[in-house]
């Protein structure tokens, strides 16, 4: 009985024992798993936060040659001296050769949707060559929406041409901050904002020969509430997007879609800061 006792206590404690370094094998493993879970978390977050801040230069970048082009541009547009006048636009502004060709005559035309071109091939041009081709596309685009943005220096002052751009800059800024941090899933909002765009893009059209007064206004109202929630939505896009395709490994990819990714939210900058123009802007 005593020796039966002994293998019994024996074979019990073998058993704890046993069950012990099991335990204690499970909980090693688990701490391993937990602690490369956490290293490649925050590999991720450090990773998001690279890509997040070239978005933001990159869009920077394209902005300030946007700024410059179409203050440049405005510049050899006008004149004050008669004698070097070949136009005149409509509040009294006279015009060099290069300005009656980009605002009065048809080259106008192509001066004004030569960028929406561009946007449209942006896609096309990203798959066919790298992250610095598709980064110089970018540019490309900013400067010529400087050629066609340029003809607000001549129809506003520039006093509130900078007063606009501030207040935009400061709602943007906190729209793509609230866009980023929010836990709300605001994908939703996307099929409803894009059927916005198109609905002012063709109200817009058809004001362009009505001339009223009462649409230009509830457009520009739209506008603003359409392209502030754009700039959220496109920034937990944006986040979200790099997110799921960082395990992957793809820099290239990546790069093109941190490009990708300025150009929205330079879209939804320039068109926030044009409506808003509709209404702080004080023309000359």
């Amino acid at each position: 009985m005593k020796n039966l006792r002994k293998i019994t206590i024996f074979a019990t404690g073998s058993m704890v024992t046993s069950h012990s370094a099991i335990g204690g094998t499970i909980m090693a493993d688990n701490y391993t798993m937990r602690s490369a879970m956490g290293a490649r978390a925050a590999q991720i977050d450090e990773g998001l936060r690279a890509h997040m801040n070239k978005v933001y230069g990159t869009m920077s970048v394209g902005m300030l040659i946007t700024a410059l082009a179409a203050w440049a541009i405005a510049g050899l547009a006008v004149t004050t001296d008669p004698a070097n006048a070949v136009g005149q636009m409509q509040n009294g502004t006279m015009l060099t050769a290069l300005g009656a060709a980009i605002y009065t005559s048809p080259l106008k035309w192509v001066v004004m949707l030569a960028p929406l071109g561009m946007v449209f091939a942006f896609g096309a041009v990203a798959n066919r060559t790298n992250a610095a081709g598709a980064q110089l596309f970018f540019y490309a685009f900013a400067g010529l929406m400087g050629l066609s943005l340029s003809s607000i220096f001549i129809f506003y002052t520039t006093f509130s041409i900078i007063q606009t751009f501030l207040v935009t800059a400061i709602a943007f800024a906190g729209l793509s901050l609230w866009g980023y941090t929010t836990k709300k899933d605001i994908s939703g909002w996307g099929s409803f904002l894009i059927m916005g765009v198109i609905g002012i893009l063709v109200a817009s059209i058809i004001n362009i020969f009505l001339g009223s007064p009462a649409i230009a206004f509830a457009v520009s109202i739209l506008g603003v509430l359409i392209f502030a929630g754009l700039t959220a939505y496109d920034t937990q896009n944006i986040k979200n997007t790099y997110i799921a395709h960082a395990h992957h490994g793809d820099q290239d990819w990546l790069d093109k879609s941190a490009i990708h990714g300025a150009l929205q939210l330079y879209l939804d900058f320039i068109n926030l800061f044009m409506f808003l123009l509709q209404f702080m802007g004080n023309r000359e």
